[in-house]
């Protein structure tokens, strides 16, 4: 077995889930069971791409979609994603949500600088955008690596946090025994990244079937990334305990978890709950560990039920 196998095999086996992918986006029964309103009736404005220096030394690139006035959402992506990791959430959310999805910083077409990857280099990324774009307060909606930072940010800058929406997420990544795992075989990782080891890195995340094109984009923005920012900010997700704050967060908080969700599991989504004051779980059955890339309709339709 060559090298390149080898850790493509090791990516699938470390979630457990299937990957599986088809061409059409179409989300389960589910979603068909009820109609989504005013979600579907006026959709956002035609996304824009941007690109804003900040001053703790990195150029984010991020997209705006959404009326001006509108209610301020921003959106974090996990490790090795990028804004892309939203394409099928963002297309549905109304014209009032004046949304924001960032390319955090070592990812997507953000600058990337020899370092520095921490959790709190990415909290203050977020802080630094909010203060450049003249955002006061907004609502924060993060996946998997980007919910670390959320959960930073809220805890340590409450006042410009509205709402907190953690997807895939946990009070910590410190010990988990598949980020260990994972880290073992990013550590072996050299420019240019494998192409294989990408894809299968990134199939195994979702439990539920998912769009053959969205896949394919994953893994474009995925091999963006550097073998040193995989590195770097795998380590700092690994290493980073900050669940002592959770309990300044004053946002309220929806935590969304798949029960299928390879990485996390149902006692991190309890202690999770647990730490935050105002928390309420949210549990998708027989999804994986991207609930937004796997049931979009229904995140989307929950989002706005419970955060205006």
């Amino acid at each position: 077995m060559t090298r390149s196998m080898t850790l493509a095999a090791l990516a699938l086996a470390l979630f457990g889930c299937s990957g599986e992918v088809r061409s059409e986006d179409v989300d389960d029964a589910v979603d068909d069971e009820e109609p989504l309103g005013t979600v579907t009736e006026e959709l956002g404005a035609a996304p824009r791409m941007h690109h804003v220096s900040l001053s703790t030394g990195v150029t984010l690139a991020y997209l705006e979609q959404g009326r001006k006035n509108g209610d301020v959402f921003i959106f974090l992506h996990g490790f090795t994603d990028s804004h892309r990791s939203f394409d099928l959430t963002l297309p549905r959310l109304p014209r009032s949500i004046h949304a924001y999805a960032l390319d955090q910083r070592g990812h997507g077409d953000s600058s990337k600088p020899a370092c520095c990857y921490t959790q709190a280099d990415f909290a203050g990324d977020v802080i630094a955008f909010m203060n450049a774009l003249g955002i006061r307060k907004a609502t924060l909606v993060a996946h998997s690596m980007g919910s670390f930072v959320a959960h930073k940010v809220a805890a340590e800058h409450p006042s410009r946090i509205k709402e907190l929406v953690l997807i895939g997420s946990a009070p910590t990544a410190v010990g988990n025994p598949v980020g260990a795992e994972l880290k073992a075989a990013v550590d072996t990782l050299e420019d240019p990244i494998d192409p294989e080891f990408v894809r299968a890195f990134q199939a195994s995340t979702f439990y539920r079937p998912i769009p053959e094109s969205f896949l394919d984009t994953a893994v474009e923005e995925s091999l963006k990334v550097p073998a040193s920012v995989w590195k770097q900010a795998l380590d700092g997700l690994l290493v980073e305990d900050h669940t002592a704050e959770l309990s300044q967060i004053r946002a309220r908080t929806f935590v969304f978890w798949g029960d299928q969700d390879g990485f996390f599991g149902a006692a991190d989504q309890a202690a999770l709950d647990a730490a935050i004051p105002r928390s309420k779980l949210v549990v998708y059955t027989q999804t994986g560990h991207a609930p937004h890339v796997e049931q979009p309709r229904r995140f989307v339709r929950d989002l706005m039920r419970l955060t205006r």
